[in-house]
C-alpha cells in the first residue's frame, strides 16, 4: 500500500521497512499494521490536536509534570511553541504509560519509541497470528468474565500503585488474546495522586468493566472495587499485593443522598458517552 506521509520519515530511516495495510482509526490516532525487519508490528500516527475528538484533553492533563520550565511557560501561555510542546508532550505521556505499567506487571502492548507522533508497539495478535479482537467482540463464558474481570482489578490497583488511571478505560479499549486481557491506549493516562478528578476517573474505569463483564457474570454488577480499592489508596495501604473483596461498608451515620444523586448523575454521564463511543466505533467500521 502506499506509504503515508506520516510514515515515510522512518521508512527512510530504516525503522520500518513496509506498510502492510491500515488497521483502524480513532478518535486520537491511525493504526498501521508494518514490517520491521523480521517482526510485525503497530504503528499509531497520531491525529493533529485539531484534528482529534477526545474531549475534555486538559482535565486527563491536569497534574503532569513538565521538567523543562521554559517547555512549561510556554504550554501555560498557549504560544506555538507552546502548543508544539503540548502535542509533543500528549502523544509521549503514552509512551511513558505503557512502559510504566509493563514494569508494574500490567499487561500492555510493548513499545519500540516514539519518532515524530508516531509510536511503535507490539501487535496483539490471536492464535491465528491475527490482530487480536477488542473485548467488545468477544463472547465471554460466565466463569471467563469472573475470571477477567478479577485480572482486570488486579491491573488497576497494579496501575493505580504505579500513579497511573487509564482515564479511558472500556470495553472498546481492552484487547484479548490466547493469554487473557491486554489493556490499550493510554494517551490520556491520568497522574492520580495531582489530578483532582483522579477518583471520579478511576470510579468510571472500574464501573465500565464492571458493567461489560456483568452482562455475562450479574454478581459482578453488586461488587464494589471502585470504593473498595480508592479506600486502600486514600488510606496509603494499597500495594500491587492486595487482595481485594469487592465489598465495601459505608461509614455509618454519614448521609447518603448526594451520593445516591451523583452515583446517578455519572451512570447518566456514562452512557451517554457509551453512546458516542457506540457510534464512533460504528463510523470507523
Amino acid at each position: 500500500m502506499k506509504i503515508p506521509p506520516r510514515i515515510q520519515p522512518l521508512v527512510d530511516d530504516g525503522l520500518i521497512d513496509e506498510v502492510i495495510h491500515p488497521l483502524m482509526s480513532g478518535k486520537e490516532a491511525a493504526l498501521f499494521v508494518v514490517r520491521c525487519g523480521g517482526e510485525i508490528r503497530c504503528a499509531k500516527v497520531y491525529k493533529e490536536a485539531s484534528k482529534r475528538s477526545f474531549k475534555k484533553a486538559a482535565q486527563y492533563r491536569e497534574g503532569r509534570k513538565v521538567r523543562n520550565s521554559r517547555r512549561a511557560r510556554a504550554m501555560d501561555k498557549g504560544s506555538r511553541y507552546g502548543r508544539d510542546q503540548q502535542e509533543e508532550a500528549w502523544q509521549s505521556a503514552e509512551t511513558d504509560a505503557l512502559r510504566r505499567l509493563a514494569e508494574a506487571g500490567v499487561r500492555v502492548p510493548e513499545t519500540y519509541g516514539c519518532f515524530d507522533g508516531v509510536l511503535l508497539m507490539e501487535l496483539i495478535t490471536d492464535d491465528e497470528g491475527d490482530v487480536a479482537p477488542r473485548l467488545a467482540d468477544v463472547y465471554l463464558t460466565e466463569e471467563q468474565a469472573l475470571e477477567d474481570h478479577e485480572l482486570m482489578m488486579h491491573y488497576v490497583v497494579r496501575m493505580l500503585c504505579a500513579g497511573l488511571i487509564h482515564g479511558d478505560l472500556s470495553e472498546f479499549n481492552v484487547l484479548v488474546d490466547a493469554y487473557g486481557p491486554v489493556i490499550i491506549d493510554l494517551p490520556q493516562a491520568v497522574d492520580a495522586a495531582a489530578n483532582n478528578s483522579a477518583q471520579q476517573m478511576l470510579t468510571r474505569d472500574i464501573h465500565r468493566m464492571r458493567d461489560y463483564y456483568g452482562q455475562f457474570a450479574p454478581e459482578i454488577l453488586n461488587t464494589r472495587y471502585a470504593e473498595e480499592i480508592w479506600d486502600w489508596y486514600e488510606s496509603g495501604e494499597l500495594t500491587p499485593e492486595t487482595v481485594l473483596s469487592g465489598e465495601f461498608d459505608d461509614p455509618e451515620g454519614e448521609a447518603q443522598v448526594d451520593d445516591v444523586l451523583a452515583e446517578i448523575k455519572a451512570v447518566m454521564a456514562e452512557e451517554r458517552e457509551r453512546q458516542e463511543r457506540l457510534r464512533d466505533n460504528e463510523d470507523e467500521d
